[in-house]
């Protein structure tokens, strides 16, 4: 049994490792989207669900249109976008079908955009038929 069992995790490794560079994919491309200014891309890559969750200092539950709503209020311009950079990334495969992101974010803007900001940010993501979607954003 425990030889089964080590067999099916050596298995599960390439795959594992395959998910991982998915979901930095999804990273790759939310930031590519936001860098061009285009908000209803970058709220795509969040699970359409009334499940879905952004925790920041204030807690957004809804589908991709809540999630748009909130960026659009807390980013009306694209001087206030600035340019997003995406550091330290961890991904941590739960299963292969769930895993939990932690990584820092950078923005660079303009005084009047609102100055430089940086933090961190805790993402858990679900592979459904359409990708690896976020459904949960903790971010500081």
């Amino acid at each position: 049994m425990l030889m089964l069992r080590s067999a099916i995790l050596f298995l599960s490794v390439p795959l594992l490792f395959a998910q991982s560079d998915a979901i930095r994919a999804v990273l790759e491309q939310s930031q590519k989207v936001w860098n061009r200014g285009d908000l209803a891309a970058f709220a795509a890559f969040y699970e359409d669900s009334p499940d879905t969750t952004f925790v920041g200092k204030e807690v957004v539950r809804g589908g991709v249109q809540a999630i748009l709503a909130r960026y659009r209020k807390a980013y009306p311009t694209r001087e206030r976008m600035g340019t997003l950079h995406f550091s330290n990334i961890d991904v941590r495969m739960l299963t292969p079908r769930l895993a939990l992101v932690i990584g820092e974010f950078h923005l660079t803007r303009t005084q009047a955009g609102g100055g430089d900001a940086s933090g961190r940010y805790t993402l858990i993501l679900r592979k459904t038929h359409a990708g690896w979607k976020i459904i949960l954003d903790h971010t500081s």
